[in-house]
């Protein structure tokens, strides 16, 4: 247990700016100092209120800095699905960003952060964050527009709505689609289907899947089934394109996760992947890499979208009166295992 004073009813009390300074032997004012990194303090002295906020477990009080210095050191991170995959590689990019900037990341659901009746972001402006990153089809509300106009912002990895203040950052959906497209179409299947989802970067990905078929002459074979975007989905909708008596020789999914619920759905109707069926992802989550998925999907270079985004951010904090930007990322298609030539009855 540390060294913090003990209240009479036997809980440690948490130790105080003046309790370091009566520890270390200084003034109140030195450990301010300190705590705000000034380089007017000596060596010994600072070793010397380190030594003491060690052996009385002293944390600063944020709002306390805050105060003083006019920042939080926070971001906020609002996204729209704390369970996709997607986000793994997308907030590791942003870390090693922000943590050399010594920034701490906040991170919240949009569907589960607000109260009743309440914007997501509220939570984060109460919270007086430095600067917002917006992941994913957040609803662009009024009070998220207002807040966006006064922190500085990024919305990444989707241009689904438009925020007039905020900075963009996203991957090339569109020719990710037409990268998984027409490698289909190189393997010589015709007959491709798309699983598509309520999302922007759905929606994109469904209309570039359709141009592509379009100008390969395949507009009758061009079969877009709705989903809600959830393993059981892709489980249910593979299902449906086999019970309707033209299977498909390959399907598209908007994500990862629909096409994990697809190879599922072969499997259980004893379809061989690629033998039978081929499949692709999109997102290249850390589904796709597992041996016995080994699902050829389409990389939206989620690691380098963090990290142009969390750079975005950092430049518009230090200067928010620059110009509104966007950088659109180009994706890859890494091929595993789950694609092959088509094959003719």
């Amino acid at each position: 247990m540390s060294r913090s004073a003990v209240n009479h009813q036997g809980r440690a009390k948490r130790a105080t700016i003046e309790d370091v300074a009566r520890e270390a032997g200084v003034s109140r004012a030195l450990v301010s100092l300190v705590l705000q990194g000034s380089p007017k303090v000596s060596q010994q002295k600072r070793e010397a209120v380190a030594v003491a906020m060690t052996a009385l477990d002293y944390r600063p009080s944020n709002a306390a800095r805050s105060l003083a210095s006019g920042r939080t050191r926070t971001v906020g991170v609002l996204l729209d699905d704390l369970a996709n995959p997607w986000f793994v590689e997308l907030l590791d990019g942003m870390q090693g960003i922000f943590r050399e900037q010594q920034l701490r990341m906040v991170l919240g659901d949009s569907r589960y952060l607000s109260r009743p009746g309440e914007s997501p972001v509220s939570a984060f402006m109460e919270l007086r964050v430095d600067g917002l990153i917006i992941a994913g089809d957040i609803d662009a509300d009024e009070d998220l527009t207002r807040a966006t106009l006064t922190t500085p912002a990024v919305v990444v990895g989707t241009r689904a709505f438009d925020l007039p203040a905020a900075d963009r950052v996203t991957n090339d959906d569109a020719a990710g689609a037409r990268l998984a497209v027409e490698h289909l179409i190189g393997l010589g299947h015709d007959d491709i289907a798309f699983l598509t989802a309520p999302t922007g970067s759905a929606r994109v990905r469904a209309d570039a899947y359709r141009e592509t078929m379009t100008r390969h002459g395949l507009q009758e074979c061009i079969r877009v089934i709705p989903t809600d975007m959830s393993e059981d989905a892709g489980f249910a909708a593979m299902s449906s394109l086999v019970d309707s008596g033209r299977m498909p020789t390959a399907v598209f999914a908007a994500n990862d996760i629909l096409a994990v619920g697809a190879l599922s759905a072969a499997d259980n109707y004893g379809i061989r992947v690629p033998s039978q069926l081929s499949l692709v992802g999109y997102d290249n989550t850390y589904l796709a890499g597992i041996r016995h998925v080994s699902l050829t999907t389409v990389d939206p270079v989620s690691r380098e979208v963090g990290v142009r985004a969390a750079a975005f951010l950092l430049s518009r904090i230090a200067d928010p009166s620059l110009p509104q930007r966007t950088e659109v990322l180009p994706p890859r298609l890494v091929v595993r295992n789950s694609t092959a030539h088509a094959t003719r009855a």
